[in-house]
């Protein structure tokens, strides 16, 4: 998924309006930008199939065991809220980023075919595999990123202009990179985790940015 970690993020900010939603989004895409690293320094490896239609038939997975094995993001997401509570001091907010680093793991099982691993070294996979019909995708996940912007919306209000072009320019470009994913063919023979990791941390930042061009409506202290 890509659109559906982010709704997490923006359902989590709804939970709890002081997480900051770029935290929130770092916290629903940690795999992924383990991913990238992982890759780069050769300990997890994907490949293209470019034959196919739909990301679930043309994204073949070796090995991701360290970045998206349940056992792994259990250990990020653990590494990760501690880290949150040591500077913030908030522990339900903390076990609230706990659960959207875990929840990755979750909605990745959803939508690859069997390829998401239990733990490093075991040879079991699970997957639903979702992904693998463009349509039930731009419901499921669609639908899912769509009620997160709404229930968003109904949570903030922004500061000005800014603020509301940021958000929905920043929205409109991820919701075009999911299609794509989801929808087209790869560009490539194998994945880019260099370029990957460009697009995360564009996307992280611009939900920080977000985050302090808008005004919560309801009572909560400022965003962390």
């Amino acid at each position: 998924m890509l659109v559906g970690h982010v709704a997490t993020a923006f359902l989590a900010k709804r939970v709890e309006p002081k997480i900051s939603l770029g935290t929130a989004v770092l916290a629903a895409m940690l795999a992924d930008v383990i991913w990238t690293i992982a890759t780069i320094a050769g300990l997890e490896h994907a490949s293209f199939n470019p034959g196919a239609r739909g990301a679930a038939n043309y994204l073949v997975i070796s090995e991701v065991s360290w970045s998206h094995s349940l056992v792994m993001d259990v250990l990020w997401g653990g590494l990760f809220s501690a880290i949150y509570f040591a500077s913030r001091h908030s522990l339900r907010t903390a076990r609230l980023l706990f659960v959207v680093v875990v929840g990755h793991w979750l909605l990745d099982v959803v939508s690859h075919r069997p390829d998401m691993p239990l733990a490093p070294g075991l040879p079991a996979r699970l997957g639903i595999g979702l992904w693998a019909s463009v349509p039930a995708t731009l419901v499921v996940e669609g639908g899912m990123w769509l009620g997160a912007i709404v229930l968003y919306l109904r949570t903030t209000r922004s500061k000005g202009h800014v603020g509301t072009i940021a958000l929905w320019t920043g929205a409109a470009l991820l919701t075009v990179i999911w299609y794509d994913n989801v929808a087209g063919l790869p560009h490539g023979v194998h994945p880019d985790p260099i370029g990957s990791l460009l697009v995360f941390a564009v996307f992280i930042a611009w939900a920080y940015w977000v985050d302090g061009a808008v005004v919560i409506e309801r009572t909560a202290p400022a965003a962390e």
